[in-house]
């Protein structure tokens, strides 16, 4: 019920209104969905401290910068955009009540970048019975994906599944290795890595020779590879958060055992790189869904390395808050095809129907059946004091790693 005409009298409609608890704000206004006059309003639950702290500060520190950027020259249609970033330390029950309240008592538009598989399975029915878009999860899980069960998710990013082919197709085509072996953590993001890898390798006739197990949010993860020690893998697909890879990688090192190591791209490129230090580990690679950051070809890679100069100076440009970026990009590219009158229903449609988001040079192609902006993946190499640095193959040998 939007609006009542003048010739009613209160008198018929006043127990009505009551009845419905409408005497105020419309339940279905604007007001009601994070937006007023003059902003909209988004909400995000991450990791900003923790053993996963450092990816939720890029995610928030590109979604930030492109905030930034577009309430600098007049905002979405005359209001601007604004960010409430609350910590759920990368663990499902902060996550909860951290979405809760979000939406329940912040009224949000749109819940934007949480950080993990854990977390987002946690709180992703919470906004999808709120109706509230959850745009930009940090993570490839294929339950996401699944545009039938979930009609207020957003991704923008490849899936799990993809990086990880890519890694299979590199080992198995670009070294020949067959002897493969998976290291992840104990939880759901852990088993999507280790259900990915064995699908991965069933396209090329192979089998997994060993797998281990260690605590999410810790880095007890000695044990979890002597035991793949063992077994004599060429390579391990390592599947976690940056500190437990980076003290994996160091101890293997130390104890001489030097297979190929591989992760993918929830771990962070910036924040693992730090954790390696400036040791030289020739063959660890990670592979991304965000092209190049520092690449001079690239519109949109340039418009991101100008906000986050601009509006977030001192910070560090990297993979993690590029896709913040771009994710805050396709989010206020939807605003705007909505117009002044926004409501979720409408931005919604603009991914749950076709549509295509161009963002700088970068296309991004949404549809009924498909809820995932971005199939693309990339491949990045560990390079010491410079960080991961993009290669073609694993017969790459980037400049700096001699």
């Amino acid at each position: 019920m939007k609006f009542m005409r003048k010739y009613l009298t209160k008198s018929i409609f006043f127990p009505f209104l009551m009845l419905l608890g409408i005497l105020g704000t419309p339940m279905n206004s604007q007001e009601n969905m994070g937006i007023d006059e003059n902003r909209i309003t988004f909400g995000q639950s991450a990791a900003f401290t923790g053993p996963a702290g450092e990816l939720g500060k890029a995610m928030r520190l590109g979604i930030q910068a492109a905030f930034e950027e577009v309430n600098s020259s007049g905002g979405v249609h005359g209001r601007e955009v604004h960010l409430i970033h609350l910590d759920d330390v990368y663990e499902p029950d902060r996550a909860v009540s951290n979405t809760r309240e979000l939406i329940e008592n912040q009224n949000v538009f749109a819940v934007i970048g949480e950080v993990g598989t854990p977390t987002s399975r946690a709180v992703v029915n919470i906004s999808e019975e709120a109706g509230v878009p959850f745009i930009a999860p940090f993570t490839g899980a294929g339950f996401l994906r699944d545009s039938t069960r979930f009609k207020t998710v957003i991704n923008i990013r490849a899936s799990y599944q993809q990086e990880i082919n890519e890694m299979i197709e590199r080992l198995t085509q670009d070294r020949r290795i067959s002897r493969i072996a998976v290291l992840y953590q104990n939880d759901s993001f852990g088993r999507v890595g280790y259900n990915g890898t064995i699908n991965a390798l069933k396209i090329y006739g192979l089998q997994l020779i060993g797998r281990s197990v260690y605590p999410r949010n810790t880095t007890a993860v000695k044990t979890a590879l002597y035991d793949l020690m063992i077994k004599n893998p060429e390579a391990i697909i390592v599947v976690g958060a940056y500190d437990p890879v980076a003290t994996a990688i160091k101890w293997a090192h130390k104890v001489d055992f030097k297979p190929i190591f591989m992760t993918i791209s929830f771990v962070g490129g910036n924040a693992l790189a730090s954790s390696l230090g400036e040791q030289d580990f020739p063959d660890v690679y990670m592979t991304q869904v965000v092209p190049d950051f520092l690449a001079t070809n690239s519109e949109v890679a340039l418009q991101y390395r100008e906000a986050i100069s601009t509006f977030r100076p001192g910070e560090s440009y990297g993979f993690g808050s590029f896709e913040g970026y771009l994710a805050a990009r396709v989010t206020i590219e939807a605003l705007k095809q909505c117009g002044r009158e926004v409501d979720r229903d409408c931005f919604l449609n603009k991914f749950n129907q076709t549509n295509e988001i161009t963002v700088g040079d970068m296309d991004f192609y949404f549809g009924e059946f498909d809820n995932q902006g971005s199939d693309e993946v990339f491949l990045t190499q560990f390079v010491p004091e410079e960080g991961f640095v993009p290669v073609r193959s694993l017969l790459d040998n980037p400049q700096g790693n001699q």
